[in-house]
């Protein structure tokens, strides 16, 4: 049996959570009120500090899940992915529209990766 690792855990939740040679990452938000690409932005680099802490980075995502605010916004926070991603190594992904946790937030990004 594997062990798990819970990083930075909260009452609520952990912000990302290892266990059989994956780690899963809580949503990762940017600064409320920001812009769609400084959301992105924000959300990815704390997506990447996350990897980091669980022994993985971009190279090795399995999954990515996004969420906007407004399918309006999708080139927008495409534009930010595109330069991001590893484009050797492309996880699967799904994006969609919904409601936030506030108004104020416009993208929250959802990853899962291999250790």
């Amino acid at each position: 049996m594997s062990d798990i690792k819970r990083i930075d855990p909260g009452s609520r939740m952990s912000q990302a959570v290892v266990h059989n040679g994956l780690v899963w990452l809580a949503g990762q938000v940017g600064t409320p009120g920001a812009s769609v690409t400084e959301q992105t932005e924000t959300a990815l680099a704390a997506c990447e500090a996350l990897l980091a802490q669980a022994g993985s980075d971009k190279s090795r995502l399995l999954q990515a899940t996004i969420w906007l605010a407004d399918m309006a916004d999708f080139a927008e926070m495409n534009a930010v992915w595109d330069a991001w991603i590893d484009p050797a190594n492309p996880p699967t992904r799904a994006c969609g529209e919904s409601k936030l946790a506030t108004p104020d937030y416009k993208v929250e990004v959802i990853l899962v990766a291999a250790v």
